[in-house]
C-alpha cells in the first residue's frame, strides 16, 4: 500500500496520530516503530534513555500516512523512551508508557516474559477483559514478547477491522511499549495474500524477512523467526502458504531449526495439530486438511530438532497437551506409553511438570483460541491432552529463565485455570525423576 505523497508543510500542525505508535521487530541493537496519521506528513522520532534527554533523532522527509521508522546502533537490553511526530510537532506523549526495551544478546539468561493471545480480534468487552486480567496479573513487569496466534481481526481481516480490534482504545497500554509478533490466521488471510505479502495483515506488520532478528532469512513476512535471549521463536503460515513436504516453507523450517543454537525453541502458528474443540484435527475436511499437513510435514521436524513449546489458536477452546513426541496421525494412533514423555499420567490426572533433555524430542502443545468472544465448544476426547476446557476466555502467560519455562492459562477474571512447567537438563531424561508426583 503506497501512501507516499509530497507533504503540505503549513498543515502539519493540524495532523494527528490515528494508529499507534506500535513496536515491531526488536533486536539487541534496533527496533521498528510505526504509526499512522490522518493526513500525509513527514516523520520524526526522538528517543533516549531518559525522558528528560531524548537526544536521539531520526527523520523521513517524505510525506506519508504510514510512518515506519527503523532505529539501529542501540545498546542491547536497554530501555529507551521516545516520542513520534513530524517536523512541526511531536504527537505522542512524553510519558513512561512510550518506551521500548531492546532484546538481550543471544544466550543471555535474563528472565523473559511472553504473552500469547489467540483469536482475539473481536474488539469487544470480552477481549478487553482478557487484556485487563493479564495487565493486573503481570503488574509492573514488562512484557518482552507478545505472540499473536492469528485471527487478529474478525471477520475478514480488513484494515477497518484491524483498527477496531487492535488499535482503537483496545490495547493502548501495550502497543506503545510491547513488541508484537503475529502469525496469520484464516480470518486475517481473507483480505491478505501470503505469496505476494499484500493486504492489510502485511501492510500493518513489519516482520524480519532477512534474518534481521536472528534465524535463517525466510524472504517473506508470511513465515519468519527471531531470537530473544535464550529463546528462538518461529512463526509459520498454516493458512495461505503451501505445507507440502517439498514446499519452500518446510525447507526453510528445517534450515532454520538446524541453525538454531539457543536453549529454548517456541513455534507458533494458527491451526492446531491436535484439537477436539470447535475444530476437530481428526477430520480431513476440517480447515482444508491443514491440521493433517501440520502433523505429517511439520511436527516430525519439530521433534527432530527438540522444539519445546507449540502455540496455536483457531479452535475456540483451551487445550494443553502432555509433553509428547512422535504423534503424526489421528487420535486412534496415539500411544501414551511411548509418546508421552517424562510424566506420570496414570497416577496424576492432570500432570503439570515435565523434564526433558536439551535437544531431545518432546513438546507441550497449547491451543488458546479463547482471547476474544468467539463461540466455544469441545468434546475433549483427545488422548494427547492433559487439560481442556471451553468454559473460559483467557490468554497464556509464559516466563522463561535459564533452564525453566513456567506457563499459566489466565482467564478473563484473573484466575489461573491451568499451569505447567518444563525444566531442561543435560543428562538423559531416563535419569531424571518425574516432577508430577511433587506438584
Amino acid at each position: 500500500m503506497n501512501n507516499t505523497v509530497e507533504p503540505d508543510l503549513h498543515l502539519y500542525e493540524t495532523h494527528k496520530i490515528i494508529r499507534g505508535p506500535y513496536l515491531q521487530s526488536v533486536t539487541p541493537t534496533g527496533i521498528i516503530i510505526r504509526w499512522r496519521t490522518d493526513l500525509p506528513t513527514d516523520s520524526r522520532l526522538v528517543y533516549g534513555t531518559s525522558l528528560d534527554n531524548l537526544n536521539g533523532l531520526i527523520e523521513n522527509k517524505k510525506g506519508t500516512t504510514e510512518h515506519v521508522i527503523q532505529l539501529s546502533d542501540l545498546e542491547p537490553d536497554t530501555k529507551y523512551f521516545y516520542r513520534a511526530g513530524n517536523s512541526a510537532q511531536l504527537f505522542s506523549d512524553a510519558d513512561s508508557t512510550h518506551y521500548f526495551i531492546t532484546s538481550p544478546a543471544n544466550f543471555n539468561n535474563k528472565k523473559i516474559r511472553i504473552w500469547a493471545t489467540g483469536d482475539f480480534g473481536t474488539g469487544d468487552s470480552l477481549a478487553r477483559s482478557v487484556k485487563n486480567a493479564y495487565l493486573k496479573y503481570k503488574g509492573n513487569q514488562h512484557t518482552d514478547v507478545w505472540l499473536m496466534l492469528g485471527d487478529i481481526a474478525y471477520t475478514r481481516g480488513t484494515d477497518k477491522q484491524y483498527q477496531e480490534a487492535l488499535f482503537d482504545n483496545m490495547y493502548d497500554e501495550l502497543l506503545p511499549n510491547t513488541v508484537a509478533w503475529p502469525t496469520p490466521g484464516n480470518h486475517d488471510c481473507r483480505s491478505a495474500d501470503s505469496e505476494s505479502n499484500h493486504g492489510p495483515y502485511y501492510d500493518i506488520f513489519s516482520l524480519p524477512v532477512q534474518g534481521d532478528a536472528g534465524g535463517v532469512p525466510s524472504g517473506t513476512e508470511a513465515y519468519y523467526s527471531f531470537n530473544y535471549g535464550t529463546v528462538h521463536f518461529i512463526s509459520l503460515d498454516t493458512e495461505d502458504t503451501p505445507m507440502e513436504s517439498d514446499s519452500k516453507m518446510i525447507h526453510w523450517l528445517q534450515k532454520d531449526l538446524e541453525a538454531n543454537k539457543l536453549k529454548w525453541t517456541i513455534v507458533f502458528f494458527h491451526h492446531p495439530p491436535y484439537t477436539h474443540g470447535t475444530h476437530n484435527s481428526d477430520m480431513h475436511w476440517d480447515s482444508g486438511g491443514r491440521m493433517f499437513k501440520i502433523r505429517e510435514n511439520i511436527l516430525p521436524l519439530l521433534d527432530t530438532y527438540g522444539v519445546d513449546l507449540v502455540l496455536s489458536g483457531h479452535s475456540h477452546v483451551y487445550e494443553r497437551s502432555y509433553l509428547i513426541a512422535n504423534h503424526y496421525g489421528q487420535t486412534k494412533s496415539f500411544r501414551g506409553k511411548s509418546m508421552v514423555k517424562n510424566t506420570n499420567g496414570k497416577r496424576r490426572k492432570h500432570p503439570t511438570s515435565y523434564m526433558k533433555m536439551e535437544g531431545s524430542p518432546g513438546a507441550v502443545y497449547v491451543v488458546c483460541g479463547v482471547s476474544g468472544s468467539r463461540p466455544s465448544a469441545g468434546k475433549f476426547e483427545h488422548p494427547a491432552m492433559a487439560f481442556s476446557t471451553d468454559r473460559f476466555r483467557g490468554s497464556v502467560s509464559i516466563e522463561i529463565e535459564d533452564n525453566r519455562l513456567n506457563a499459566v492459562f489466565l482467564d478473563n477474571q484473573g484466575v489461573v485455570r491451568d499451569w505447567f512447567r518444563i525444566e531442561k537438563k543435560k543428562k538423559p531424561v531416563s535419569e531424571i525423576p518425574d516432577l508430577s508426583e511433587k506438584n
